[in-house]
């Protein structure tokens, strides 16, 4: 892989990982020594430093991690304050009736029922405060479960997800296999408990 490629590669998993990444995972993906993925990234945060981006490369405890930089921070504190008063879109109001109506799903999950990817919506539902990770099912690939929170029984007026209306049957539209993962084996593959708080 090429030096420009491999720059590429980085700052590509680093700005979808969010979170600090170890730079021997960096090395695992891309095949390569870990004293070459360290120096390509000490030469990324040069390149975003010379360039007076406003994105900068940190090292938290030996991790890396993609960051805004701190001159702008109330820019971008503006932009999040709008996009969390910004009102639900259809997608997202879709994606919050399925997490609510089955208490604890996967986004594979959610993605089966609504035939499209809803990893837009689940983000922007989980920055309103409305669905938060409960943790994670005990199946191949670890799958995050999301679930509805206590702002969402406040914002909608409920009690608990029991105070929901039924659902219209159409038994017509019932496919059982987007109901297969969480029957059968639910008490064995019960959502581990949460660990570390949502986003």
């Amino acid at each position: 892989m090429k030096g420009k490629n491999v720059l590429a590669s980085l700052e590509a998993m680093l700005f979808a990982a969010g979170d600090p990444v170890e730079p021997s995972k960096l090395a695992e993906i891309l095949n390569i020594d870990i004293e070459n993925v360290i120096k390509m990234l000490g030469h990324l945060e040069a390149l975003y430093d010379e360039k007076e981006s406003g994105l900068r490369l940190i090292r938290v405890d030996g991790k890396y991690q993609l960051c805004t930089r701190e001159e702008y921070a109330d820019d971008v504190r503006s932009l999040l304050e709008i996009k969390k008063n910004t009102p639900l879109s259809q997608a997202a109001f879709e994606v919050l009736a399925i997490v609510a109506y089955n208490k604890a799903v996967t986004r594979s999950f959610i993605e089966q029922i609504r035939g499209v990817d809803c990893s837009g919506p689940v983000s922007n539902l989980i920055q309103k405060g409305l669905i938060e990770e409960k943790g994670r099912l005990d199946l191949p690939g670890r799958p995050l479960v999301y679930g509805t929170t206590d702002r969402f029984l406040r914002c909608f007026s409920l009690n608990s997800l029991d105070d929901l209306p039924d659902l219209p049957e159409n038994s017509e539209d019932k496919d059982d296999s987007q109901t297969s993962l969480f029957e059968g084996d639910a008490a064995e593959n019960e959502p581990d408990e949460k660990q570390e708080e949502g986003e």
